[in-house]
């Protein structure tokens, strides 16, 4: 019996120099690769969802096509687009052959992950942000990998089947439909270890004790209640290079805080953590 049963090892997703993925990530990359299943990545805000995609598409040597959901969006949207008002002009002025419907007809980006004759990688990028009815309305298409356009009669059908890799802030709940035939992934934000290890891909060159000083006080500022939009990963790494470039000393990073609009976005988070840090430090006073 083959010990790869799923055909795991042929495709091999191991993360990319610049992208640090956890074991339990690259597994589930690596079975939705081999299931030929779309992969839902779900994950707070800053924790690379995105990121994944445009690191699996650079592993395995994909091009990479993104399709950024609205609130408006259609799952139409993804499919073509058919420009009556384009065609209703060119028959006033004479601008075209109103005929050729075909002219007016322009792929989205599933349609164009479809045509496409090298498999390629489509990410969906934050699902949850559309209606409620976004996700069923791409379940026969998702399945099929195929779909028809009416006005021409054409059918849009994948060449080489594409790596699907749907993203969520989980600000809605899915529909138990769309789930079912997704492989699920949910990234835990990194712990300090595993953040280290990031914020090392971006800044190599920055002394190991600002990084370490720079570390603690994030998780400090993560870790205060009611901060309603805790600092993400990107945040973490324009401080480091904050602190760098103004020179601050590691000594000085968790006294001082300094910089703390390039952590924390929100006004009331702003004041919450200066209110904490005030006490935090009076407590440390009182015990030296």
């Amino acid at each position: 019996m083959s010990e790869d049963p799923l055909g795991l090892e042929a495709h091999a997703f191991e993360g990319t120099a610049s992208y640090i993925a956890s074991e339990d990530l690259k597994a589930s990359v690596n079975v939705a690769l081999a299931l030929e299943r779309p992969l839902l990545i779900r994950g707070e805000p800053g924790t690379g969802k995105t990121l994944l995609a445009e690191a699996v598409a650079e592993a395995l040597s994909m091009e990479l096509l993104v399709w950024a959901v609205k609130s408006t969006t259609k799952a139409q949207d993804g499919l073509y687009t058919y420009d009556t008002v384009q065609r209703l002009y060119d028959s006033q002025f004479g601008e075209g052959d109103p005929s050729d419907i075909a002219r007016y007809i322009a792929l989205g980006k599933l349609g164009e992950a479809f045509s496409r004759p090298k498999r390629s990688v489509l990410v969906i990028d934050e699902v949850d942000k559309a209606d409620l009815e976004f996700p069923n309305d791409l379940l026969w298409e998702l399945d099929r990998m195929s779909f028809v356009i009416p006005e021409t009669g054409e059918t849009v059908a994948a060449v080489k089947r594409p790596v699907v890799i749907i993203t969520s802030n989980a600000e809605k709940e899915l529909p138990d439909a769309f789930l079912r035939r997704c492989v699920f992934h949910y990234i835990a934000f990194p712990e300090p270890e595993e953040m280290a290890a990031i914020v090392d891909v971006h800044h190599p060159d920055v002394e190991d004790t600002l990084v370490r000083a720079a570390l603690e006080a994030f998780y400090v500022l993560r870790g205060i209640d009611g901060v309603q939009k805790r600092p993400s990963t990107s945040e973490l790494i324009d401080w480091v290079q904050a602190l760098v470039v103004a020179g601050v000393p590691a000594e000085r990073v968790q006294m001082d805080f300094p910089f703390l609009g390039v952590v924390l976005k929100k006004p009331s988070d702003l004041e919450i953590a200066r209110r904490h840090l005030s006490v935090r430090a009076r407590r440390a006073a009182r015990s030296t």
